[in-house]
C-alpha cells in the first residue's frame, strides 16, 4: 500500500518521538540500589584462620547494615590466586567481593606467573585489619632480649632455623629480612601452615618463629619460647614491654593486612558504600573486641588509602624476596 508523502512522514516523526520518550523515560529510570541481593565474599583460605574470621565478622557486619545477606565462601587453592583470578573475572556489579591479603595483591604475582594482573583488574575497598607478626624463640637459647638474639644470630658457628608457615609467605619474608638487615644466616624449614610452624618452634625443633601475633599471644604463658619483637613499626597494645623490629632497623615493616577488592569496572558509588560500612564496621565495639583478641589491629582505610599500602608494599617485598634468595616471576 502506498502512503501519501505528508502521511508517511507523521507515521516517522511519530515513531522516532516514541523512541525518544522510550529511551528518556529509561535513562530516568533509577538502577536498582545495591544490594538488592545476596553479595558473596571469597575468602583465599580455609575457613578457621584469621582472614576467615575477619571475613566473617565484616560479613556480619555488612548484613546488619544493608539488610541482604553478605555470605562468605571460602576457596583455599594456590595461596589464593586461583580465587583472585575468579574475582578479576566476575561482573563488577559488586556482589562478589574478595576479602583478599597482601600475598594475593603483592607477593605471589612477585613469585609466580598468576592469571590476572593485581592493578589492572582490581579496584582497592577497604583494609578491614592488619596483624602484626610476633618473632619467637626457643626458651633454650641463652639469650633473653631481643639485642641479645640479633648479638647471639651475629656471632653463632652455626645458622639458626627458622620455621615458617611456606616458603614465600609473610612470615618467612619477614625472617629473610631481618636477618639480611641484622647480618646474619638463616635456615628455613618450611612447613604447610602456621599451626605446624608454631609446634616446631614449641617443640624445640627450630630455633625461631616470625608468627602470626594471634599464635604466639596464645603462647605467652609458655616458658619453653620467648616472645623478642614485633614487625610494626610501634609496639603492639597487647605487648607493651616487647620491642618492634623498627626500632633497631628503621622503616622495618611487615604485617598481614586483611580488606575488599572488587572487579576493576565496578562503580564507584558501590564502593564508597561499602568502603564506608568498612570503615564502621572497624570501629564497631564487638569487632574492635574481637580483632584485640587475635592481636591484629582495626584499620578501615579508603579505598586511597589500601591502594596506598599496595604501592608501599611492592619495594618492600621485592627486598624481602630477594633477601629470601627467591626467584622473581619474569
Amino acid at each position: 500500500m502506498n502512503f501519501p508523502t505528508l502521511t508517511l512522514k507523521r507515521l516517522l516523526a511519530g515513531a522516532a518521538a516514541l523512541a525518544f520518550a522510550t529511551s528518556l523515560a529509561q535513562a530516568q529510570t533509577p538502577a536498582p540500589a545495591w544490594p538488592n541481593r545476596h553479595v558473596t565474599v571469597v575468602v583465599p583460605f580455609p575457613a578457621g584462620g584469621n582472614t576467615d574470621t575477619m571475613a566473617r565478622l565484616a560479613s556480619e557486619f555488612l548484613t546488619k547494615r544493608f539488610g541482604e545477606t553478605f555470605i562468605v565462601e571460602n576457596r583455599p587453592t594456590a595461596g589464593g590466586v586461583v580465587a583472585a583470578a575468579q574475582i578479576a573475572k566476575a561482573p563488577a556489579d559488586g556482589y562478589t567481593l574478595f576479602f583478599a591479603t597482601a600475598s594475593q595483591m603483592v607477593i605471589l604475582p612477585m613469585l609466580q606467573k598468576v592469571n590476572y594482573n593485581p592493578d589492572a583488574d582490581f579496584k582497592a575497598v577497604s583494609i578491614l585489619g592488619a596483624g602484626p607478626f610476633v618473632l619467637g624463640m626457643r626458651s633454650a637459647l641463652p639469650v633473653k632480649t631481643f639485642e641479645e638474639f640479633l648479638g647471639y644470630a651475629r656471632a653463632s658457628k652455626t645458622k639458626l632455623n627458622v620455621s615458617s608457615a611456606g616458603m614465600g609467605s609473610i612470615g618467612h619474608l619477614t625472617s629473610a629480612l631481618l636477618a639480611k638487615k641484622a647480618g646474619f644466616e638463616l635456615v628455613f624449614v618450611p612447613y604447610q601452615g602456621g599451626g605446624p610452624a608454631m609446634n616446631a618452634l614449641l617443640n624445640g625443633d627450630v630455633d625461631m618463629y616470625f608468627g602470626n601475633a594471634s599464635e604466639l599471644l596464645s603462647q605467652m604463658t609458655n616458658d619453653r619460647i620467648r616472645i623478642l619483637a614485633v614487625s610494626t613499626e610501634d609496639r603492639m597494645k597487647q605487648l607493651p614491654d616487647t620491642p618492634a623490629v623498627a626500632a633497631a632497623y628503621p622503616g622495618f615493616k611487615t604485617s598481614s593486612w586483611n580488606g575488599f577488592l572488587v572487579a576493576k569496572n565496578t562503580p564507584q558509588d558501590i564502593v564508597d558504600k561499602l568502603a564506608a560500612a568498612t570503615i564502621a564496621a572497624s570501629k564497631d565495639p564487638k569487632i574492635v573486641d574481637r580483632l584485640d583478641a587475635l592481636g591484629i589491629k582495626p584499620i578501615g582505610s579508603t579505598p586511597a588509602e589500601l591502594e596506598a599500602t599496595i604501592a608501599a608494599e611492592k619495594p618492600l617485598y621485592k627486598e624481602a624476596i630477594d633477601a629470601a634468595g627467591l626467584t622473581m616471576a619474569q
